[in-house]
Parts: C-alpha cells; structure tokens; sequence
C-alpha cells in the first residue's frame, strides 16, 4: 500500500485560501541565479510546432535579499535550438567544434548571470510574469 503525504484531495468546485506563496515579480535587470532543478515535460504543441519533449528550468535569482523562483519552459525542437544553446552555454557547458551538447544533469546547481524581464501576458496585459532573457 502507498504512504501519502497529509493532506486531501480537493473537490473541482471548493475554495481554497487566497494566500499565494512563492510568486513574486522582480524588477527587470541583469542577476546572478542559481538553477534550483529542471522536469522533463511534454509541449502539447500548436499550429506551428508538433508536440515535442520540453524541460521546465527553475532559475532562483537573488532581489536584495529575496530569493524568487522564475520558471522558464524550453522546447527540445531545432526551432528553439537557439535558446537551448544559450542554457547551456550560459551556465559553462563546453562548446565542442561549434556544437553544445544538452549534459541536463549539470543544470541543477548550476550558476550564471541572466537578464531578466517583466512581460505582459500575451492574453491578459494587465498580468506580468518574468522571464530569463539571455544569459550573459
């Protein structure tokens, strides 16, 4: 038999406190940031991209003393290969014959300096999220 933590499942209709925890928008800059862990993941994919593997990176970055998570979603397709590649790079993967190759188990832990921005969401402007623009 399973051992599950406490807690309960909760009905699709039921409340749930208002209190949020861990989401914090941060001014946009350049900071130092620690990957705390990646998930692998599935994209379910659009009109311009087949569903595809996707990792789910979580950057913490340090704000005058407050640590803030920031989640980026990066696409595993040669689309996106780009972005890949500035991960990597970015936080000291070798460059082999202009070709990075994707070693996921150095990312947790890893260390590096990243520009961060505030965007507006693409439905609701009146939200913001960060984002990790590039690594430095």
């Amino acid at each position: 038999m399973a051992e599950y933590m406490e807690g309960r499942e909760l009905d699709w209709d039921e409340s749930i406190p208002s209190a949020s925890e861990g989401f914090e928008l941060i001014p946009e800059g350049n900071y130092d940031f620690v990957i705390e862990r990646y998930e692998r993941a599935r994209s379910q994919g659009n009109d311009k991209l087949p569903p595809c593997n996707m990792a789910i990176v979580y950057f913490r970055v340090n704000d005058c003393g407050r640590q803030v998570v920031i989640r980026e979603n990066y696409i595993l397709h040669d689309k996106f290969s780009w972005k890949l590649a500035q991960l990597f790079i970015g936080v000291g993967a070798r460059v082999v014959e202009e070709k990075v190759q994707m070693n996921w188990s150095m990312l947790s832990g890893a260390t590096g300096r990243a520009r961060v921005s505030l965007d507006a969401d693409r439905n609701d402007p009146s939200k913001k999220y960060n984002h990790i623009k590039k690594k430095k």
